[in-house]
């Protein structure tokens, strides 16, 4: 099993929700995060002050897959995620060793 962690825009959440429950993806985690990468923030005029952004809004998605199901997932996801600009998000891939699903107790790929 594996837990794939994708950065992305958040205007391009619902597209990557659709794109992951088209290949049939069925739960993920959605949390709205802020941080910067290469673009190191921006600048913005707010009442005629000039102010840097350090922290770019973004959108953090979590999702525990069947390591057959992880070229999908990552197809999916870089797919529908992009807009050829920067910022478009990144996506990390790590082990995971064990899920349960609390209520029945099941384990391992039946939990997901």
């Amino acid at each position: 099993m594996k837990m794939v962690t994708a950065i992305i825009k958040p205007f391009k959440l619902e597209e990557v929700r659709q794109a992951l429950s088209d290949i049939g993806v069925q739960g993920m985690t959605v949390t709205e995060v802020k941080g910067f990468g290469r673009q190191k923030g921006h600048t913005e005029l707010y009442r005629g002050a000039e102010y840097v952004v350090d922290f770019i809004p973004k959108t953090k998605l979590e999702i525990a897959v069947d390591s057959e199901q992880l070229a999908n997932v990552i197809e999916a996801i870089s797919t529908a995620a992009s807009s050829n600009k920067i910022g478009d998000g990144k996506i990390f891939v790590t082990e995971l060793h064990q899920a349960i699903r609390i209520r029945t107790k099941e384990s391992g790929v039946t939990a997901l």
